[in-house]
C-alpha cells in the first residue's frame, strides 16, 4: 500500500512537471539570462597558496610576508651561444632598462656555463607592477636577436593558460560525446536535447559561483568539464527510459510522465554517491578541496534539476522530430562477452585478485608531481620551456625565506652564518650579514666615535646624534653616562640620522648629504624586503645541478634558539613538497 502511494506521489509530481512545462521553460530562461550576466561577477583566485590551512607554518609565514614586506619581482634571463665578453656587454644594456634595479652577472659557474649566460634581474616593483611588465617587454625586445630564454613570474597568467587549455579540452570532449551519443542513441534528435540540458545546467552552475565570493582558478577552469563527465548520464538515463516507454506503445505525454516518475528515483539514488564523494573532498585540510567540492556538488544538483524540470518539456517539444529521426541500433550485440564471463567465473576472481595486488604494489612506487613546472607534457607554454632550459643548464634554484623576530641581530647573524655553510646554499642574505666595509656589518653595534669615522662626520655631532637617539628610544644611559660607551646598531642609528636630516634637525655638508641620500635609497630598498614592522626576513638562495633536499632547518635551529617561520620565497609553496623535521608534510 505504501509503495503504491509512493508511486502515486511520483506520478502526480511527474504529471505536474510535464503539464506545466511552459512555465518551467520561462523559469529556466530567466535563470539562464541572469546567470549569463553573473558569470563575469565571479572573482577568480589565482593564488593557490591562499587555500593552505591558516594554522600551517607556511601559511602564517606567507601572511606575515604579505603584511610586512615588499617582494620585488625578479627574472632569470638565459642567453645561449654567447661569449663572456658579449654577455658582459649585454648585462649593461639590461641594467639600463627603466624599471630594472639590478642585474647580477659574473664569470662564476652560477652565471656563465658552457657558452650560456644567466642574468639575474631584479625589478623596481612587485610582480604585478605595470613598470615591471614594461621592463620585461623591453628585455624581450633587446633579446630578440639572441637565443634567449626568459624565466619570470612577471606577466605570467597561469589562470588564463589553464582556462585556454581547458576550453580546448572541453571542445574535444564535446565532440567525442556527441559522436558517442549519435552512435548509441535511438534517434538523432536526442543529441540536441542532451546538449541543451547540459548547457543550461553548466550556465546555472557557473553563474551562481559568485555566491561563494571567490573560487580558485583551477575550479573555474575544470568545473564545466567535470560537471559534464559526472552528470551527462542523468540525461541519458531519463531519455532511454522515455524511448523505452514510447517503444511500449505509450503516447508521448504518458511516456514522458511514466519515464520521469521512474527516473527521479534512479537518478537521485545515483547522484547521492557522487555528491557524497564531493562532500568528502570538501573535508580536505587544503581548502581548495572544499572549493572544488562545493562547486561540483552544486553542479550535480543543477544537472539533476535541469533533467527533472527542463528535459521533460524538451522531450515533449521535440517529440515529432525525435520520432522522425529514429534510426536502427548501431551498437553491435555483445552476447558473447556475457557467455565468456559465465564460463570463466572460477578463473576470473583469482586473476582479478592478482591484478589488484600488483596495482597496489605499483601505486606505492608511483612518483607524484606537486608542481606544474615538473609536469612533462607536450605543447608546453613558453614560460615553462624557459624555466626548464634555465634549470637544465644552471640547475634548479629555490629561495627560502626565514622569518625571525625583528631586532635580535646577533641571533639573526648566527642563523645566516650557519645557513651559508649548508650544502647547495649559494648565499644567505639578511641585515645581519650585509657588509658596509671590511669586517663591519650593517647590524654591528657602534659607538659615536666609530660611527663618526665610518660616516665621515664630526665626532661631537655623532655624540649628539646618539644621545638624541637614546632619548627617543627611552634609553637614558646615552645622556647620563659617558656617551662614548653607548653603542647602537649601525642600521638603526643611520635611519635615525636620515629622519633627523629630513626634519631639518641635522645639517650636513653637500658632499655628506649626497652620500647619505645614496646610501638611504639603497638601504630603504633593502629594508623593505628584509625587515618588517615586527619581523626580519633573511633569504637563502639555493641552486644545484642535482636534486636538492628542500628542508634544512636543523642547522639554523642549532645556531640560535629563536622563534622562526619558514616558507618559500620566490617559488610559491606547493602542498606536499616539503616536510618538517617531524615528518609532517606542509
Amino acid at each position: 500500500m505504501q509503495e503504491k502511494r509512493s508511486e502515486n506521489v511520483m506520478t502526480r509530481l511527474s504529471r505536474f512537471i510535464v503539464d506545466k512545462r511552459k512555465a518551467f521553460f520561462m523559469v529556466f530562461l530567466v535563470a539562464s539570462v541572469f546567470c549569463v550576466g553573473s558569470i563575469d561577477k565571479v572573482e577568480v583566485n589565482d593564488d593557490i597558496t591562499s587555500y593552505l590551512p591558516a594554522e600551517t607554518e607556511t601559511r602564517r609565514g606567507l601572511d606575515l610576508m604579505e603584511q610586512e614586506f615588499i617582494t620585488l619581482a625578479s627574472a632569470d634571463v638565459m642567453v645561449d651561444n654567447i661569449t663572456y665578453q658579449r654577455a658582459e656587454a649585454l648585462s649593461g644594456k639590461l641594467a639600463d632598462i627603466p624599471g630594472v634595479s639590478e642585474v647580477a652577472f659574473d664569470d662564476t659557474s652560477d652565471h656563465y656555463w658552457g657558452a650560456a649566460a644567466l642574468f639575474s634581474v631584479t625589478f623596481d616593483g612587485e610582480a604585478d607592477d605595470p613598470a615591471a611588465e614594461e621592463a620585461v617587454e623591453k628585455i624581450r625586445t633587446i633579446l630578440a636577436d639572441y637565443d634567449a630564454y626568459l624565466s619570470t613570474e612577471v606577466g605570467r597568467d597561469t589562470s588564463a593558460d589553464l582556462q585556454r587549455e581547458m576550453g580546448i579540452i572541453l571542445m574535444i570532449a564535446a565532440v567525442v560525446i556527441v559522436v558517442v551519443l549519435l552512435f548509441t542513441s535511438k534517434s538523432y534528435m536526442e543529441v540536441p536535447v542532451y546538449l541543451i540540458v547540459f548547457v543550461v545546467a553548466a550556465i546555472l552552475n557557473m553563474g551562481t559561483n559568485y555566491w561563494f565570493g571567490t573560487i580558485s582558478f583551477i575550479t573555474n577552469a575544470i568545473a564545466v568539464v567535470l560537471q559534464l563527465a559526472l552528470a551527462i548520464d542523468y540525461a541519458i538515463i531519463f531519455c532511454h527510459r522515455y524511448m523505452e516507454e514510447r517503444d511500449n506503445g505509450l503516447e508521448a505525454r504518458e511516456a514522458d510522465i511514466t519515464a520521469l516518475s521512474k527516473a527521479i528515483v534512479e537518478i537521485s539514488s545515483s547522484s547521492l554517491t557522487t555528491i557524497s564523494g564531493l562532500v568528502a573532498l570538501m573535508l580536505m585540510q587544503l581548502r581548495i578541496g572544499f572549493d572544488m567540492g562545493i562547486v561540483l556538488a552544486k553542479g550535480i544538483i543543477f544537472s539533476m534539476i535541469s533533467v527533472f524540470l527542463l528535459m521533460p518539456g524538451l522531450l515533449m517539444l521535440f517529440n515529432r522530430p525525435i520520432e522522425r529521426t529514429r534510426h536502427r541500433n548501431l551498437v553491435p550485440k555483445i552476447d558473447f562477452w556475457g557467455r565468456a564471463v559465465v564460463k570463466l567465473r572460477y578463473v576470473l576472481p583469482p586473476v582479478f585478485l592478482a591484478v589488484v595486488i600488483a596495482c597496489v604494489f605499483f601505486s606505492n612506487r608511483c612518483e607524484y608531481v606537486f608542481s606544474a613546472d615538473s609536469a612533462d607534457f607536450d605543447n608546453k607554454p613558453d614560460w615553462q620551456i624557459a624555466d626548464e632550459k634555465v634549470h637544465d643548464t644552471f640547475g634548479e634554484k629555490n629561495t627560502i625565506a626565514v622569518l625571525v623576530p625583528r631586532g635580535d641581530y646577533d641571533k639573526e647573524g648566527k642563523v645566516l652564518r650557519r645557513v651559508e655553510d649548508l650544502d647547495n646554499v649559494t648565499a644567505a642574505t639578511g641585515l645581519a650579514n650585509i657588509e658596509v666595509e671590511d669586517g663591519r656589518y650593517l647590524t654591528d653595534r657602534m659607538t659615536p666615535r666609530q660611527f663618526a669615522e665610518l660616516a665621515g662626520v664630526d665626532v661631537e655631532l655623532s655624540r649628539l646624534l646618539f644621545q638624541a637617539y637614546g632619548l627617543s628610544n627611552e634609553e637614558y644611559g646615552a645622556v647620563f653616562q659617558d656617551p662614548d660607551d653607548y653603542a647602537v646598531p649601525l642600521v638603526d642609528v643611520f635611519e635615525f640620522l636620515c629622519e633627523q636630516k629630513d626634519k631639518g634637525v641635522v645639517k650636513l655638508t653637500d658632499d655628506q648629504e649626497e652620500k647619505v641620500d645614496d646610501l638611504q635609497e639603497t638601504l630603504d630598498q633593502g629594508l623593505e624586503q628584509l625587515r618588517g614592522e615586527h619581523w626580519s626576513r633573511p633569504m637563502c638562495p639555493r641552486r644545484g645541478r642535482r636534486p636538492m633536499p628542500c628542508w634544512t632547518r636543523s642547522a639554523p635551529s642549532q645556531a640560535a634558539t629563536t622563534e622562526m617561520m619558514w616558507c618559500w620565497w620566490a617559488t610559491p609553496p606547493t602542498p606536499g613538497t616539503c616536510r618538517n623535521p617531524s615528518g609532517r608534510t606542509i
